[in-house]
């Protein structure tokens, strides 16, 4: 029976691994999506940036508000669900 079942999915074996790979590039995407990292480092960036003066600090203030949104945004669907 096996054998059978084998042959006649056959023809549907390729779309299997195109869902398996997309599968893949989805994870992939998402945990680079949820990375604070990026984050932090355009915060260093953004106060390098005003040090040396090529921003003023209106300028640093906006960027750094959006910035720690994005980053508590992130935070916030990292962590497990209360109450679970």
């Amino acid at each position: 029976m096996g054998l059978l079942t084998h042959l006649l999915t056959l023809p549907i074996a390729p779309l299997r691994g195109t869902v398996r790979v997309l599968d893949q590039v989805l994870l992939t995407a998402e945990h680079e999506f949820y990375d604070p990292e990026p984050v932090y480092e355009q915060l260093a960036e953004l106060e390098r940036q005003l040090l040396e003066r090529r921003i003023g600090p209106e300028e640093f203030d906006a960027r750094e508000d959006e910035l720690l949104d994005r980053l508590e945004w992130i935070q916030a669907r990292r962590r497990p669900p209360r109450g679970g």
